[in-house]
């Protein structure tokens, strides 16, 4: 089954670049082999920042690398118009960096309920909110080509979606089921899947590969898309709420089942995965090396099934009875493993006999008369050889030095 690209990278600047800008962040990603980042601008896009930021769209223009950006963290899009306002101003300097840097998703926050509570009317208000920041960016990446030669892209590629996160905790909105609602109804929007936050909301909904495909299928049946934004990392929830990210290996949202959902179910599925980890970029290597793993176990097993194909043809019987054969097979040679072989006898446990006063006590004098007799030259050998040994016992490293070296 051929699987669509899943584009994995970091959210931000590696933890392992030297440099810390966008650009030497770049690099760093296409070494290891990932095919994204998400620019993280949290609380303000600050001015001395748009030099790099265009160098970054330059290099993601040439190399077809996926740039993208996440909006400031503090937004209120349901509160009082001053509290409005504020975030829309924050996010208008959001899509400036965008267009600067390239960016093919925009991902922003909606914010707490406020007064409004949850509902139908909240959900009218935030897309409305989104509706106006949807046609900005429009009128940013469509402004007089003239005036921006230094950006090609704004000819060459269409706006970049807006991205609507879901939230990881009972207070603020964007539950899964509200954010699909409110893309469905506005276009140029697409929903971020933070799937953290759906497993935490959700009180760890997410731990097998079936609940990925419901989960899939839900946005699919829904807003009818192929194209999927997601975040992953580890997390710790209490009572459907979000407390922190945290590494994959130490959360109860292992990655395993939606390694294997995209390589077993998810041919469809055209996903850019983001690692919100505290690794970054180790655990989207650690989720690109998942990925492969499954593809690999996918690979053979399919060789496994075409082998019984054809051993069911020569044979004249169908796969489920060959199939049944080899379980029959191997049920056999798992019982003759265990058993014991038939010329292994328990050998006779031979009593010894207590040895008598002379075989104990070997004579004095012989001993001593022996150790007497040795030359010295005799004594001089076995001391070098004894050297030797302790020497050489230094060459190896044991099992205990082993522990120090990790």
């Amino acid at each position: 089954m051929d699987v669509m690209p899943v584009k994995l990278g970091p959210a931000g600047v590696p933890l392992s670049c030297k440099g810390r800008t966008i650009v030497e962040g770049m690099d760093d990603i296409i070494s290891l082999g990932l095919e994204t980042m998400e620019v993280q601008t949290v609380r303000m896009v600050a001015p001395q920042h748009f030099e790099q930021y265009w160098q970054a769209g330059v290099l993601a223009h040439k190399t077809d690398f996926e740039m993208n950006i996440h909006g400031p963290y503090y937004s209120e899009f349901l509160g009082n118009r001053m509290e409005r306002n504020r975030s829309l101003a924050k996010t208008e300097a959001a899509l400036q960096a965008a267009k600067t840097i390239n960016a093919r998703h925009i991902t922003l926050h909606t914010g707490h309920y406020g007064e409004t509570g949850r509902g139908q009317a909240a959900n009218e208000q935030v897309a409305s909110v989104f509706k106006g920041i949807v046609e900005r960016i429009n009128e940013i990446w469509n402004d007089d080509d003239d005036l921006y030669p230094v950006f090609p892209w704004l000819k060459e590629q269409p706006a970049p979606l807006i991205g609507v996160e879901t939230s990881g905790r009972q207070e603020l909105w964007g539950s899964l089921e509200e954010v699909l609602e409110v893309v469905n109804h506005v276009e140029g929007t697409i929903p971020v899947l933070n799937l953290a936050h759906i497993h935490a909301r959700g009180h760890g909904r997410l731990r097998t590969s079936e609940d990925y495909g419901e989960l899939f299928d839900q946005v699919r049946e829904t807003i009818g898309t192929k194209e999927f934004y997601c975040h992953f990392s580890g997390v710790e929830h209490r009572m459907g709420n979000a407390m922190h990210y945290t590494q994959i290996k130490k959360s109860d949202l292992n990655f395993e089942p939606l390694g294997e959902f995209i390589i077993e179910d998810g041919s469809w599925l055209d996903i850019t995965l983001i690692s919100d980890s505290p690794l970054l970029e180790h655990d989207a290597m650690y989720m690109m090396q998942n990925i492969e793993r499954s593809r690999h176990k996918q690979l053979e097993r399919k060789a496994r099934e075409d082998r019984r194909r054809t051993l069911a043809a020569q044979a004249n019987i169908s796969p489920e009875e060959m199939a049944a054969r080899e379980a029959q097979v191997a049920a056999a040679r798992a019982k003759d493993a265990l058993a014991p072989h038939p010329d292994e006898k328990a050998a006779p446990v031979k009593e010894e006999a207590e040895p008598t006063k002379e075989e104990a006590e070997p004579a004095k004098d012989e001993t001593t008369t022996k150790e007497k007799a040795k030359p010295a030259k005799s004594k001089k050998k076995a001391a070098n050889k004894k050297k030797e040994e302790s020497d050489n016992d230094d060459l190896f490293v044991t099992e205990e030095d082993d522990d120090d070296l990790f």
